[in-house]
């Protein structure tokens, strides 16, 4: 451990050097082609062999003694369309694009492992993998790296991923059991009506009645037909109609997104608005209909994973620095896809800091990072990957 900390505090200067070289050049997903070919420089640099995926993607190999088992640690390393506000020495360059939610961290924490970790290649067995992964904001990049290969020869065994969090101190960590982060689906729902005078209703079919009716049958929905205990959010946050004050609507389009933290939850949900949406059409004599725009599943971490790493974590930081939430957050994560093959977790990684000002949200054009916890993130992710790799845990 104690070596582990004087090899991290050797290269922390380095670490924030990466941070700040990727916030000031953010990419959006799948075009992080500057982000990627910095990360493969690094690699060659320090004899880590590599493949590239996922267009922009990157998996990283670095082999320890023969035999034994294969953690992956992932890293994702798109930016956000957003105008960074703040006024820092490291601010974007790139107008409209700012590393609004710590991916830039993310990526110089994994940097800072592989290199720390490669050192010590000859004192552990086993396999660590790399994965850089992009368009983890958009697309889910994670899906693609997984379709790739990314997970197999050698299979990996454990996954482990961080997320920086300006709601946490920094040097604290939160982990959830369970349940991490939600499902997204896109939701469009069109309604189609019939125009007329607005003077003469009955001539009409009105789309835009018809969609309040409809949105109101929504939220009953999500108030009554699921048990209280079960969070799900469906939100309509755009709604598009008619043409003139005294003209009858003749369509409305409506668009949202639709949160639940389980999958059985998230079909149930699908398929009562699927019937509401129609019916409430139908009940108007016109036609009415709901598209899911399929996104991520929900992020379930392994339980007697969160047992290991929190056991862990403690034994760095200190009980009082470990803190485990009380519920899984609506937003979203495609973290989750690497959970569906192998036994893993995912958690928040302090980076708050009030007296510093750090105090503003993930897609804040204000958020920053207390950079000390670019150390935190190296050593607790080279920690847990070298237990994993010694101890062998089997997780069911």
């Amino acid at each position: 451990m104690i070596e582990l900390r004087d090899n991290i505090n050797q290269i922390k200067d380095e670490i924030i050097f990466w941070r700040r070289d990727f916030h000031q050049f953010p990419e959006l997903g799948m075009n992080e082609w500057r982000t990627s070919q910095k990360i493969k420089d690094f690699l060659e640099s320090e004899n880590i062999p590599y493949m590239t995926c996922a267009q922009t993607g990157i998996v990283g190999m670095i082999q320890g003694v023969p035999g034994g088992k294969t953690v992956a640690l992932r890293a994702d390393m798109d930016a956000l369309p957003i105008e960074e506000l703040n006024q820092v020495p490291y601010k974007s360059n790139n107008p409209g694009i700012m590393h609004a939610c710590g991916h830039d961290a993310h990526t110089a924490i994994l940097m800072g492992v592989a290199k720390v970790l490669n050192q010590h290649k000859q004192n552990f067995q086993g396999v660590i993998k790399l994965f850089f992964q992009p368009a983890e904001e958009t697309v889910g990049g994670a899906k693609y790296m997984i379709e790739e290969g990314c997970m197999d020869k050698p299979k990996v065994d454990y996954v482990l991923g961080l997320h920086v969090f300006p709601r946490i101190e920094t040097g604290k960590v939160e982990f959830t059991y369970g349940k991490m982060n939600a499902s997204t689906d896109g939701v469009t729902i069109n309604v189609y009506g019939k125009s007329g005078h607005g003077a003469y209703p009955h001539d009409g079919t009105d789309a835009i009645v018809i969609a309040g009716q409809i949105i109101s049958g929504l939220q009953a929905m999500i108030a009554r037909c699921k048990s209280p205990f079960e969070p799900i959010v469906l939100t309509i946050g755009k709604i598009e109609g008619g043409t003139k004050g005294n003209i009858i609507s003749d369509k409305v389009v409506m668009t949202g997104t639709l949160r639940t933290l389980d999958q059985n939850q998230r079909e149930m949900i699908k398929h009562k608005a699927q019937s509401i949406v129609e019916h409430i059409g139908l009940a108007f004599g016109t036609k009415a209909e709901i598209i899911f725009d399929e996104g991520y599943i929900p992020l379930v971490n392994n339980d007697k994973m969160v047992d290991f790493a929190k056991k862990q974590v403690e034994s760095l930081l200190g009980e009082k620095n470990v803190e485990v939430a009380k519920q899984g957050s609506m937003g979203a994560e495609d973290f989750g896809y690497f959970l569906q093959h192998a036994p893993g977790i995912f958690y928040n990684l302090g980076c708050g800091n009030e007296d510093k000002g750090i105090v503003y949200k993930g897609h804040h054009p204000l958020f920053d990072i207390d950079e000390e916890c670019l150390v935190y993130g190296v050593l607790l992710q080279s920690q847990l990957t070298l237990k994993l790799l010694e101890e062998k845990p089997e997780f069911c």
